[in-house]
């Protein structure tokens, strides 16, 4: 019988790890593996777009954290919101008092530099513009945020999904939002609408949102599942434009295409579909490589597992 060992690296390399041709370590064959980080990367990149075209500015996803980090786009931000939230107060006052509309804005220090306590100042008024206006829990909770974790880089993460966060409040009273906002918000009025259930209790004016390009998305989903070269692929079956039925389950994602990203709606927030792959789909599934070394068999394909590396299967050659 022939074990075939078909790892991607996601951690240090085991030292004690054994070796393969030549006494070559696995390490020698494989590229570092990070589609846990794609998600974030599409997130920033759609939060710099929107805020690009929201206030005029030279930011992108590279230089997004860079052009936030004093506070005051962000102070500047808020105090706009509550500007937007008030008009839709008087413009629409019976639909106003059912919503959480902020009534106050921050105090900004518009010259504050990076790193200084200024810069923290501004950045500690948002955090706290967005626990009492916007009610976004405070710590603990993963929408909210601390200062170091913007101004040091500690969390980029919680930071990003408190700005999408504050998006998604804000759309609910009018304030333009990003395309991922947009999205969510197409997605549940189609389950609305499959379900038969009746409309919003409160049917809120929205702004003009961007169509859905569903022309490549099952190429591009095809594409993805086709990496998988197992006898047997993990299945994801197209029921309707964007929606897909997954694994041997039931389960039903909705999946749509963020500029080149493919993207799928998981629970309250999103996820690459690269990523979601690699955490439902067997043959790369993470979560795998978290126990110690073994040797399991799945599907009729074996796979050694080893800390600190993700393995794939492949058919097993030679098998007696």
């Amino acid at each position: 019988m022939i074990l075939l060992n078909i790892c991607l690296q996601t951690s240090a390399p085991d030292p004690n790890a054994p070796k393969l041709w030549g006494g070559r370590g696995v390490s020698d064959f494989i590229r570092p593996y990070k589609s846990s980080e794609q998600y974030l990367y599409a997130m920033k990149e759609d939060l710099a777009e929107w805020l690009k075209e929201l206030y005029d500015l030279d930011i992108s996803v590279g230089s997004l954290l860079e052009v936030l980090e004093t506070g005051s786009m962000l102070c500047y931000h808020a105090n706009n919101i509550t500007h937007v939230a008030g008009e839709f107060s008087r413009d629409y006052p019976g639909l106003a008092h059912k919503l959480q509309l902020p009534r106050y804005g921050v105090t900004c220090n518009d010259s504050a530099q990076p790193g200084t306590f200024q810069a923290r100042d501004n950045v500690s008024n948002f955090i706290q513009w967005c626990r009492k206006e916007m009610d976004i829990k405070g710590k603990g909770d993963v929408l909210m945020f601390e200062t170091e974790d913007l101004v040091l880089r500690k969390n980029e993460k919680n930071f990003v999904l408190c700005l999408l966060e504050v998006a998604r409040r804000a759309s609910r009273f009018g304030m333009s939002a990003p395309t991922l906002i947009q999205m969510e918000e197409e997605i549940e009025e189609e389950i609305r609408e499959e379900m038969d259930l009746p409309p919003e209790d409160i049917p809120l004016p929205k702004p003009q949102r961007k169509p859905c390009d569903f022309k490549n998305l099952d190429q591009m989903v095809r594409g993805h599942c086709n990496r998988c070269t197992c006898p047997v692929q993990f299945s994801m079956i197209k029921v309707s434009e964007g929606k897909y039925r997954v694994g041997d389950s039931n389960t039903l994602i909705f999946v749509r295409i963020l500029r080149n990203h493919v993207m799928v709606r998981v629970g309250g927030g999103w996820d690459t579909l690269e990523h979601y792959l690699d955490k439902h789909d067997p043959c790369r599934c993470t979560s795998l490589c978290k126990s110690p070394c073994a040797v399991s068999n799945l599907g009729g394909c074996f796979l050694y597992i080893s800390p600190g590396f993700k393995c794939l299967r492949e058919p097993i050659k030679g098998a007696e």
